[in-house]
């Protein structure tokens, strides 16, 4: 067993230092991991499915006007002490659940140089353990686990793990995508198709150019020299130091190197806030499976799309 595969991971770093301009005006002055989904904002889902797979060690990437992630996390003693006067054990409940979540830390980014970069600056805290990293734009539902699993492939074949997804062979240019091989790998249950070697690594590739239609997605476990490989690593995509990039380096190396990296296919529900189509989507469709919301809610959008409304045929009062 290499020194990498015997250490439990329990820290996870989430980058939280975009401007969020795809969702201006309302990240002028609220940061887009904010926006709420549902009634809770998105990077608590993100916190939340660090924690459930025994990640409670946390350290956000942030920046600039990013301070009400801080507060987020925190205790609210004021507003808990009224809820608390009041007798309202829900809401209290509600309040404080996402300070207790995990042991929160957080380092600023200083210039927006992109996802490598971000990880970088996790360095000083992860030191020399494998570690997870999660994006917020990528809601996993935890009814399908995903950050476990590829704990647990890290855990066994050393290296570096990512998530990856199938997509439309004509989407592929928006993602990262992968060149993968069979890992013959068996989980738990037998052999796990699902758990690939990874080969290769291209970020963004020009259409038509993708060596699959297998992409990367927002959930990483990494081996710590990723940090050797991306301090080397230049500008790439859009002049930003790409984790990609460095990825691929470690996808040509022995385990005695940092190598290899593995895929785990994910094949679960995802919920993408990446643009607005898409998050009003996740939003439907969290809302459409709570069990406080969903029955009235479903029956309201039935009644919509029913009466017409989404093609503007519903008659004028």
């Amino acid at each position: 067993m290499t020194k990498a595969r015997a250490r439990q991971i329990s820290k996870a770093v989430i980058p939280a230092a975009g401007l969020g301009t795809r969702f201006l005006p309302a990240t002028k002055a609220t940061p887009k991991e904010m926006l709420p989904v549902v009634d809770k904002p998105a990077i608590q889902y993100v916190v939340e499915e660090a924690a459930s797979a025994g990640l409670t060690d946390v350290l956000m990437i942030t920046g600039r006007n990013k301070r009400p992630l801080e507060d987020h996390f925190d205790r609210a003693y004021e507003l808990e002490e009224q809820l608390a006067r009041k007798g309202d054990q829900v809401k209290l409940d509600r309040v404080r659940e996402s300070s207790e979540l995990a042991t929160m830390h957080y380092v600023r980014q200083g210039d927006p140089k992109g996802l490598g970069h971000a990880v970088l600056c996790a360095e000083p805290h992860v030191a020399d353990q494998p570690f997870a990293v999660l994006l917020g734009d990528d809601l996993i539902d935890p009814r399908d686990p995903l950050l476990s699993k590829m704990i647990e492939v890290q855990s066994e074949l050393g290296g570096s793990v990512v998530a990856l997804i199938e997509v439309d062979p004509a989407l592929a240019h928006l993602y990262g995508c992968a060149s993968i091989r069979p890992a013959e790998y068996h989980g738990p249950h037998g052999a796990d198709e699902d758990v690939v070697r990874i080969t290769d690594l291209v970020e963004k590739p020009a259409p038509g150019e993708a060596p699959s239609n297998y992409a990367v997605i927002g959930r990483y476990v990494l081996d710590p020299s990723v940090f050797d490989v991306l301090h080397d690593t230049p500008p790439g995509k859009n002049g930003e130091i790409q984790l990609t990039d460095a990825l691929r380096v470690l996808s040509q190396r022995t385990p005695g190197r940092g190598g290899p990296v593995h895929g785990v296919v994910f094949r679960g529900r995802r919920y993408d806030t990446g643009d607005k189509g898409d998050y009003l989507r996740a939003i439907v469709r969290l809302a459409c499976e709570r069990e406080d919301l969903g029955p009235e809610f479903r029956a309201w959008l039935k009644e919509f799309v029913g009466n017409g409304e989404l093609d503007g045929q519903a008659e004028k009062l």
